[in-house]
């Protein structure tokens, strides 16, 4: 967590870390290769998934090597802070986040002379192979890419200006709303569909199917707003937002995976089934279906590399801080694929961990609870520990009843710790309302590293949730194979 600093003074940043220059070397190589699949092996299966995985490994070498050249310009820009969790003080590049958003950006803006390749060579490929081909040009598949990509760039600006100007939560809110603004407005323009299949325990009130009409629209606002935010209210230690955004990634990317057209077929169970030419795996024999995620894992590829190379930077000890570009460019991502992809359902079943973060967080969200400007973790007083203890907010009144009963119930839970008067009975302090510290109320003080260890183990068990949620337990509410 940094705290911006206004000040002419530039003290050295620690060491810098580089990658190693036999990594490079050997997986420079290998990105090329994979880049050049189409045309070196036009007939084969998926091979613009293969280009997509070379841009992958590009993006983590470019970011791996353009952090530690770039940070200096952002210190002489002041743009630093320093990590309020370490007792020695460093200037710190804050707001590096801008350095993977537009390699990230850059990257997909390349990668659209491979995804039509074909139609630019005026060579049509087969009906049968993959994907985003047609007979003509796919205008649709185009202009829908081309609107993500501007909403990842509108996302990357309003976050960047967020760093600069430091704007209050009040005007946070809605700027990943102005940022999906045009991938709402493609989908609108494409006839986008706004039925939503009713769960079996409310069709005989509401029927099989609904129509949102415009209130889908909201919800897919609202989706993009909370993958956003979400991923920024869970934040304090070195490396945890780069952590959750690349669990995330990894584990949409897996999800996608289960909808391809691999060679091989695999039966799990009696319903679930991946893989299969053309019958694509849990695509069930929908072409359309199996192109939504193969266009889902083109822009997650990339963003796994970008975030694998940023968190080698942002790891403990942290060289660099991301800012709110960070959150706000994966956070747009995340919430792009699951709009055009028809997987915003599945899509939050990843964010359990931020959902249960924000639920936690009410309290202090809505006013019932004192919500100081920084919520992370407190440093042991003790000179000689390096471990860290939750932080504690400080009643300056009695709490209202309301607040009473809410803390002494979270207190039950062992989610807050309360310090109560020996005398009165009042409640003047509790430990902030965070995922963060309940962890430490919970397993006691932990170095900063475990923490966020902690917390990405946490995030992977929700994402071993996710898929016992979504494929194992969703048929007690939806007919059939709905995938």
């Amino acid at each position: 967590m940094a705290q911006l600093h206004q000040t002419n003074a530039i003290r050295p940043p620690p060491p810098r870390r580089k990658a190693q220059k036999a990594l490079v070397s050997v997986l420079f190589p290998v990105a090329l290769s994979l880049i050049a699949v189409p045309f070196v092996y036009p007939s084969s299966n998926l091979p613009f998934l293969a280009s997509s995985l070379g841009f992958s490994i590009l993006a983590l070498l470019t970011t791996i090597t353009l952090i530690p050249a770039l940070q200096g310009s952002f210190l002489q820009a002041d743009l630093k802070g320093k990590d309020l969790l370490k007792r020695t003080q460093h200037f710190i590049p804050e707001s590096i986040g801008l350095i993977s958003a537009s390699v990230y950006i850059l990257l997909l803006i390349l990668f659209i002379p491979f995804l039509f390749s074909d139609f630019l060579q005026n060579r049509p490929r087969p009906a049968d192979v993959e994907g985003l081909s047609r007979a003509e040009f796919p205008h649709k598949q185009l202009s829908v890419y081309l609107a993500a990509v501007l909403s990842l760039l509108t996302a990357t600006l309003l976050g960047f200006l967020d760093d600069v100007f430091d704007i209050r939560w009040r005007y946070k809110i809605p700027i990943p709303v102005i940022a999906s603004i045009p991938l709402l407005i493609v989908y609108f323009a494409e006839g986008g569909n706004t039925h939503v299949v009713v769960p079996k325990p409310m069709r005989a009130l509401l029927g099989d199917t609904l129509d949102l009409g415009p209130l889908y629209y909201v919800y897919m606002a609202m989706v993009s707003t909370f993958c956003t935010n979400s991923i920024n209210i869970l934040a304090g230690v070195n490396g945890l937002e780069a952590t959750q955004a690349l669990i995330i990634a990894i584990s949409i990317a897996l999800n996608d995976a289960l909808y391809l057209p691999w060679p091989l077929s695999l039966t799990l169970g009696e319903k679930t089934h991946v893989g299969g030419v053309y019958a694509a795996g849990m695509a069930y024999g929908s072409r359309e279906l199996m192109e939504r995620h193969l266009l889902s894992l083109y822009f997650m590829l990339p963003l796994i590399g970008v975030c694998a190379g940023f968190l080698f930077h942002n790891w403990y000890p942290a060289r660099v801080f991301p800012g709110d570009t960070l959150c706000y460019f994966t956070g747009m991502a995340f919430a792009v694929v699951g709009i055009q992809g028809h997987f915003s359902k599945t899509l939050i079943l990843f964010f359990i961990p931020q959902i249960f973060n924000f639920i936690l967080s009410c309290p202090q969200l809505f006013g019932l609870v004192p919500c100081p400007r920084h919520r992370l973790p407190r440093i042991d007083p003790k000179p000689s520990s390096d471990r860290l203890l939750p932080s504690i907010v400080d009643f300056e009144t009695p709490p209202k009843p309301l607040t009473i009963a809410v803390l002494k119930v979270l207190s039950a839970l062992r989610l807050t710790r309360l310090t109560i008067h020996p005398d009165s009975g009042i409640i003047y302090s509790a430990t902030n309302l965070t995922l963060l510290n309940a962890l430490l109320v919970w397993f006691g003080p932990m170095r900063e590293q475990t923490l966020t260890m902690c917390c990405g183990a946490i995030q992977i068990m929700g994402t071993c949730a996710a898929f016992a949620v979504r494929y194992g337990l969703v048929g007690f509410f939806y007919d059939g194979d709905r995938r």
